[in-house]
């Protein structure tokens, strides 16, 4: 069960977009390196504002191309990195792993998989009427967010786009995502 990395985005500044690369590093603890978001407490500017001491549970944030073909078919134009993602992958459902699957990608990065991503407001800047799109609504009236997952590394790594990614759930009862 797995899939493969479509491309890898970082940015060193703050940023809604994240330019593509032809790789990424992931260090162990921290995120991808030279990113914005990498490191030990959380670097999301909102959360630092309500506490920057919390621990970052949003290390590498991780969206499905298959979203981006949604998307398009809603009338959007979005592709990989656009919406600060740093790794797309293509045939992973993301959004159905539970909290705490581990992410094997290439030959040596593992990502722990914390919870969902939930967009701000920043989406609709970029692209009006973006939000609700990646934010419906399901069955039981209950927000469903489809914008990927947020991880922390596990294991580092060099990770670029073509390479394969394989899933391993934890044991015992799976626990859903929830934003983190």
């Amino acid at each position: 069960m797995g899939g493969t990395v479509a491309a890898v985005s970082s940015n060193g500044e703050y940023s809604f977009t994240k330019p593509n690369r032809a790789s990424i590093t992931l260090l162990a603890g921290l995120g991808v390196e030279g990113d914005v978001h990498a490191g030990v407490t959380v670097k999301h500017r909102f959360r630092m504002l309500k506490d920057p001491s919390q621990v970052n549970l949003r290390q590498v944030h991780l969206i499905h191309e298959e979203l981006f073909e949604e998307l398009r078919g809603a009338g959007f134009a979005v592709a990989a990195g656009e919406l600060g993602e740093n790794v797309t992958t293509r045939g992973i459902d993301l959004l159905g792993l539970p909290a705490g699957a581990l992410l094997r990608i290439g030959d040596e990065a593992v990502v722990e998989v914390t919870g969902l991503r939930n967009p701000c407001a920043q989406i609709d800047a970029f692209q009006k009427g973006l939000l609700k799109a990646v934010v419906g609504r399901g069955p039981d009236g209950m927000a469903d967010f489809k914008s990927g997952v947020m991880s922390v590394v596990v294991t580092g790594g060099v990770v670029r786009p073509g390479d394969s990614v394989e899933i391993e759930l934890p044991d015992g009862p799976h626990r859903p995502l929830e934003i983190v």
